[in-house]
């Protein structure tokens, strides 16, 4: 089965597909692997594809030792380690894009493409970073987690796209029934990842940062406002920026064949320098 024993005895669960180079498909908060179901099957057909459940999250333990940035960034250094890969793009999406930033500090000459989708240096806006929602909604999310953690998430998932978005979506029923099957992390977990969310920031090492990076975002992101994106691409050294106009938090679900040709032009690109 596919298992990656973590250095403190439990286990993270990954899905892995394909072959050759790798891609690493990060998911967002309180998800699992199963939010890049459509991703594993044509991604996997030009590399090797290992998506993991974040500790704590889908078939994942949980950990003792937390769930911070650098935890995570650590499971994923890991992940890296084991399976042998020597070139390697990180993808995150959403809380995913903060991990693979953490990430991307530990994989040395591994990594050779980093893509940040629906990201931000700092989910709650904050001095100096206006690009983001007030704190108090994060505290609100909080407050809704501890009432019922599975009625918070659908609050959360009802969010993830614009007005009209998914009515124009051909595979709008599939894409329900997959968010509708994801499993919930229990409600400690919940609670010390959004904390972690909430009081994360980044943006001191954006400058660290050389290899290229690719920045997606919708042009109506509810959840990881566009204007954060727009502040990725401008503070990364060798970045491009691709806007899915009428999207919001998800265009790889919306629209996934326009999102996977981005990546697979980008991974290309990036996995074949020198």
């Amino acid at each position: 089965m596919p298992w990656c024993s973590l250095t403190s005895g439990e286990r993270l669960w990954y899905e892995e597909a394909g072959g050759g180079d790798c891609l690493i498909l990060l998911h967002g908060w309180s998800m699992s692997s199963d939010i890049w179901k459509f991703q594993l099957e044509s991604l996997s057909r030009q590399f090797c594809v290992i998506a993991p459940d974040l500790r704590g999250h889908g078939r994942s333990d949980k950990c003792l030792s937390g769930y911070s940035f650098d935890a995570f960034a650590a499971d994923v250094a890991l992940l890296v380690e084991k399976s042998g890969a020597r070139r390697v793009v990180l993808l995150g999406w959403s809380m995913g894009a903060e991990i693979a930033l953490m990430a991307s500090r530990l994989l040395g000459e591994q990594l050779r493409g980093l893509v940040l989708v629906s990201g931000t240096p700092c989910f709650s806006a904050r001095d100096g970073f206006p690009y983001a929602l007030p704190k108090v909604e994060a505290d609100g999310m909080a407050l809704k987690v501890r009432r019922n953690v599975a009625r918070a998430l659908e609050g959360f998932k009802s969010q993830m796209f614009a007005e009209g978005e998914l009515e124009t979506c051909a595979a709008a029923d599939s894409i329900r029934e997959m968010l509708a099957g994801l499993k919930c992390p229990d409600r400690d977990v919940a609670l010390a990842s959004l904390a972690t969310l909430s009081d994360g920031d980044l943006r001191g090492m954006l400058h660290e940062v050389s290899v290229p990076a690719l920045v997606v975002n919708g042009e109506m992101d509810r959840i990881c406002l566009p204007e954060a994106s727009a502040y990725l691409h401008a503070n990364l050294c060798n970045s491009i920026h691709q806007q899915f106009l009428g999207c919001g938090h998800a265009p790889f679900l919306s629209r996934k064949d326009e999102f996977d040709t981005c990546i697979i032009d980008f991974c290309r690109r990036s996995l074949e320098r020198c």
